[in-house]
């Protein structure tokens, strides 16, 4: 029996050395294999990431380029009548643009002057020399030079017309010229304030017209097809918008001030004729 027992425990001995060995050799070799794997896959990884990243880059840059809509589509795209329709409104905008700014610079120069006037018309000794102080092309020293000749023409009037009358009647005609010089160009503004939205609507119905012909001719009533085109032709009415607005605010804007102009004139007249007149009995 103990023979039995020394035989077996041999086996089991030497049944352990052969199998321990393969055990440890496969626990050595597998630390070594993993970071190899675990690289590999992140150099997958970063592979499938950079080719997203670059197909995404060339989508959108795609888009950016290939924008089959906008005002430069609208134009390439337009007929005669459309960018005929698109050059009106923009000579109507730059012309009202124009006109808002001179005429608001010519209403400013006129203020100036007016207080021009007021100072040296206070500290003259004569309409002659307050007048001659004067900007030369003031509109107060044109009526104020208008009044003067007025007096010295009288003899050569018939002599149904009094001083009185003909002094008025002389300063009424010289402001009634600087009004008409300072109403100059409004009627324009009023003209593109009230065509302008109606020349835009005209460009956007013959726009949808040949959107929906081209869509009929395709045969295709899909959403991108429709969209696109209509879109350009409601560009339109915009651009008819944005010149008429602003020319309506100008011109509203520029009546006012031509308004209270004119009251200064109209003051400044009355005091130049009672000047005048008392000038004019002093010497007879």
């Amino acid at each position: 029996m103990n023979f039995r027992h020394l035989l077996a425990t041999l086996s089991l001995a030497l049944g352990a050395a052969f199998t321990h060995p393969a055990i440890a050799a496969d626990t050595a070799v597998a630390p070594d294999n993993a970071p190899v794997q675990v690289a590999a896959a992140d150099t997958n990884l970063g592979t499938a990431l950079a080719q997203g990243a670059g197909t995404s880059h060339k989508a959108a840059t795609g888009d950016a380029v290939d924008n089959p809509y906008g005002l430069d589509a609208l134009w390439k795209g337009g007929d005669f009548v459309a960018r005929s329709v698109l050059v009106m409104m923009l000579i109507m905008s730059m012309g009202s643009w124009y006109i808002i700014v001179v005429k608001a610079l010519e209403q400013a120069r006129l203020r100036k002057h007016g207080r021009a006037a007021q100072q040296s018309f206070r500290s003259a000794a004569s309409v002659q020399e307050g007048a001659g102080a004067l900007h030369e092309r003031s509109a107060y020293r044109f009526i104020a030079e208008s009044g003067i000749e007025a007096t010295r023409s009288h003899n050569d009037v018939d002599d149904h017309m009094d001083m009185n009358t003909w002094i008025t009647t002389s300063l009424d005609h010289s402001l009634e010229q600087v009004n008409a010089r300072m109403q100059g160009g409004l009627s324009f503004l009023a003209t593109v304030g009230s065509t302008a939205p109606f020349v835009g609507l005209f460009g956007t119905v013959w726009g949808i017209y040949h959107a929906l012909t081209a869509i009929g001719v395709a045969g295709q009533a899909s959403i991108d097809k429709v969209a696109g085109p209509v879109g350009e032709a409601l560009i339109m009415t915009a651009i008819g918008l944005a010149v008429a607005v602003p020319a309506v605010l100008g011109y509203n804007y520029l009546v006012r001030r031509n308004k209270t102009a004119m009251d200064e004139l109209q003051v400044f007249g009355n005091v130049l004729y009672r000047t005048l007149l008392r000038t004019t009995r002093a010497k007879a």
